[in-house]
């Protein structure tokens, strides 16, 4: 649910000290030991993860500014978001993305090489990129070092240069790699399945973009991009780290005058409109004549952003697909050997979502797979959830949530995404009650209303003559070829 967890052990496992042996002279001795142990347990009073606190600011150009003072170590953490994603592609698709790593190109006072060798000189990071929605520019530095990087970023984002030479280099570069890319069918069914499912909506959206598409862009059209899209007045900054707020505040203020605020770029058109559930089961076959194994996605829509059971629909996805002790992925791998992974996912945007179960398997044991698959979702809306599988994991879920902000980086993150999705600090201080409070009855209602069973969608890159006539019972078959249609 939330785009910031990271990718980790999935499975705890204890690694620590090994053949320690703790020698006690005495059964009376274990027992006071135990006995203290326990009352020192049971007196401690474990409080929930809450939001550090921060200063929110909107500067006289609209500028939004969150300031949140983290002294652990000597390091700022700046992290500045876009509403400049894949949905305001139109039919130039990658055209944001490309935009959003250009801005690394060059400006108007510092040129691609003085950027990348001042950054690296310093022992900091600089990074752009774009998705679905949003676009952001992040940079890390010691903290004596504010002066000398800030301006660069201010430059970056104020006054990019888009050098035609170094996008026309880029442009070669991105259309190898798209090529490259259809080499490895995982890096590329997320495209297949969105289009799939949102059809011609602002959603599907290739956030690469596609041969075609990258080959025609110039760079006036991604100078045309970055002046609707990266004005301040439709941004967010939020800086975290060691530093004093006050001092900042005033150092960021000095960089950003008083500007004319722009409005919001006139949103996609359908973009509020959640596509329509197919009324019938479908199956879109990806040909790849050279494949050996087939990659496949299951699933419809999911929810949004601000979807109040947001919270409690990541819990019970965790039983489902969501960790390495998960009904699919035990289901898939560790009791069949079908496969090294399976799991499943809710992708969150502003206006919708989508819900997919994911997992790769030799191509002859494609149909005994997907049945699995089906079978487990079908145990989810027949069985529920009981007692101590949710307990499980209620607790997994409370044991990840605040790893997910451990450092000053995670932080900033999180709150550009707060700004832009609209959440507020609830989204993180009520986290645990909100788990907590989760009964089996409740599971119950979430999984009947959230988790799909009937109407599926199925998309599917393998070798199309190897299981087509074996996939068609699962819905009406719709087929492309890898190296000739799509991303």
């Amino acid at each position: 649910m939330r785009k910031h967890r990271k990718s980790k052990m999935e499975d705890g496992r204890w690694t620590g000290m090994r053949n320690i042996v703790v020698y006690f002279h005495s059964t009376i001795q274990i027992f006071i030991h135990s006995f203290i142990l326990l009352a020192v347990l049971s007196s401690l009073s474990f409080a929930q993860f809450q939001l550090p606190d921060y200063e929110k600011y909107t500067l006289p150009n609209g500028l939004t500014l969150y300031l949140m003072e983290q002294h652990e170590v000597p390091l700022i953490y700046v992290n500045a978001i876009f509403p400049a994603g894949a949905v305001w592609d139109g039919n130039q698709s990658g055209l944001a993305a490309m935009t959003a790593e250009a801005l690394l190109f060059g400006s108007k006072n510092y040129t691609k090489e003085e950027i990348e060798q001042t950054f690296d000189f310093l022992g900091a990071g600089i990074s752009s990129g774009a998705g679905v929605e949003t676009a952001e520019v992040s940079i890390t530095f010691k903290k004596d070092d504010f002066d000398e990087l800030f301006p660069i970023l201010v430059d970056v984002i104020k006054n990019p240069s888009f050098p035609e030479m170094e996008v026309e280099k880029r442009k070669k570069r991105w259309v190898a790699e798209l090529d490259q890319a259809k080499e490895s069918p995982r890096r590329i069914i997320r495209n297949y399945f969105n289009k799939f499912v949102y059809g011609n909506k602002p959603y599907g959206n290739p956030v690469s973009g596609t041969k075609t598409t990258i080959s025609e862009l110039t760079a006036e059209e991604l100078r045309s991009f970055f002046n609707l899209h990266y004005s301040p007045s439709l941004s967010c900054f939020a800086v975290v780290g060691d530093f004093s707020i006050e001092e900042i505040k005033s150092k960021v203020e000095n960089y950003f005058p008083s500007l004319p605020k722009v409005d919001l770029p006139i949103m996609p058109k359908n973009l509020e409109d959640a596509p329509p559930l197919p009324p019938e089961n479908r199956v879109l076959i990806i040909d790849k004549d050279d494949a050996r194994e087939t990659t496949f996605m299951i699933g419809g829509k999911g929810v949004a952003w601000n979807n109040p059971d947001l919270i409690q629909i990541d819990v019970i996805n965790t039983i489902l697909g969501g960790r390495f002790t998960s009904w699919l992925n035990t289901e898939l791998r560790i009791n069949s050997g079908l496969t090294y992974g399976a799991r499943s996912n809710f992708s969150n945007y502003k206006y919708g979502g989508t819900f997919y179960a994911y997992s790769f398997t030799a191509t002859e044991n494609t149909v005994e797979a997907i049945d699995l698959t089906l079978e487990v979702f079908d145990r989810l809306h027949k069985e529920g959830i009981d007692e101590e599988t949710l307990a499980s994991a209620k607790n997994y879920i409370k044991g990840q949530f605040p790893p997910d902000y451990e450092t000053s980086g995670d932080l900033a993150d999180l709150l550009t995404t707060m700004f832009f999705y609209g959440l507020d600090d609830s989204y993180i201080n009520d986290f645990e009650e909100i788990v907590d409070a989760m009964t089996v009855e409740k599971a119950g209602e979430i999984i009947t209303k959230y988790f799909p069973k009937e109407n599926l969608q199925f998309v599917l890159i393998g070798k199309a003559d190897e299981i087509r006539d074996k996939v068609a019972g699962y819905g009406k078959i719709f087929e492309k070829n890898i190296n000739l249609d799509g991303f």
